[in-house]
């Protein structure tokens, strides 16, 4: 005979959790005080408020002359710069890593092959963007072509773990149904899975480009090319109103880039 218990007996019944669960608190709460005896606030002084109000300062009066200007030494030019390093990098590393993908996914190579190939994207990936930027200045020199080198092989590591696990969880049943019908490699290809692969690729890439734009502004830092160089510049000579208009310019250019992926990423998901 069955015995059904009333829900006030099921939670009676239930493991009491709360012994883990105070554990799990309580060295959170021991990991979060170690970290912080480790950070040294004496040696800022009063220096990190002028700083921080030199630049709040400049945000509120930025240099116009700088901010309107379309030259070259303009922070529209600027931006654009940044923009195309961006957008080519994420599109030079998308096409590197669509053959590298393939290459590493398990149901569409032998598996050691596989295998070889994904340990050499984890190691593409392990290397931090600032390196690749310093290894290609001392390659090709100072400018935007290095930007544009660093952020298409960072982009190769990323785009290829995500496009290797599109691959893998393709429908073989469509591929299977094609085969039934006598079609070809070709129109296999181009009818079951490019159709299945290309709205997780574009999304991807979408992606990608937001992570490049923020990381070629910092790359500028290292003299890759774009805004970053600029704006380090200006604030290591205090310079804060011409801090302020490069801010502003990247806000409104990083507000731009977000609305129209977002828009594009929707539609992806939606198949429009």
């Amino acid at each position: 005979m069955e015995i059904r218990l009333t829900p006030a007996e099921m939670l009676s019944r239930e493991p009491k959790k709360w012994i883990s669960t105070l554990i799990i608190l309580l060295v959170t709460i021991a990991l979060l005080v170690w970290s912080g005896s480790a950070m040294d606030t004496s040696a800022t002084g009063g220096d990190g408020l002028k700083v921080a109000g030199g630049i709040f300062s400049g945000i509120v009066h930025p240099t116009t002359s700088i901010l309107f200007n379309l030259t070259k030494e303009g922070v529209a030019y600027l931006l654009l710069e940044t923009m195309c390093i961006a957008f080519l990098g994420t599109l030079v590393g998308a096409v590197l890593a669509i053959p590298l993908s393939f290459l590493a996914a398990s149901n569409i190579v032998p598996r050691p092959v596989a295998v070889v190939l994904r340990v050499l994207v984890m190691a593409i990936r392990t290397i931090p963007a600032f390196v690749y930027g310093l290894m290609f200045i001392m390659v090709t020199g100072p400018g935007a072509f290095a930007g544009l080198l660093t952020m298409s092989v960072c982009s190769i590591g990323m785009l290829s773990k995500m496009f290797v696990e599109a691959i893998e969880e393709l429908d073989n049943g469509i591929l299977e149904s094609l085969d039934a019908a006598g079609c070809n490699l070709l129109e296999k290809i181009r009818w079951g899975i490019i159709p299945q692969l290309m709205p997780s690729f574009l999304s991807t890439l979408i992606y990608r480009f937001d992570m490049n734009l923020r990381d070629a502004t910092t790359l500028g830092l290292v003299g890759a090319g774009g805004i970053g160089a600029p704006l380090i510049f200006a604030m290591n000579s205090y310079r804060w109103n011409d801090v302020g208009a490069i801010l502003i310019g990247l806000i409104i250019l990083v507000l731009i880039v977000e609305w129209i992926s977002s828009r594009l990423r929707e539609k992806l998901m939606r198949g429009i």
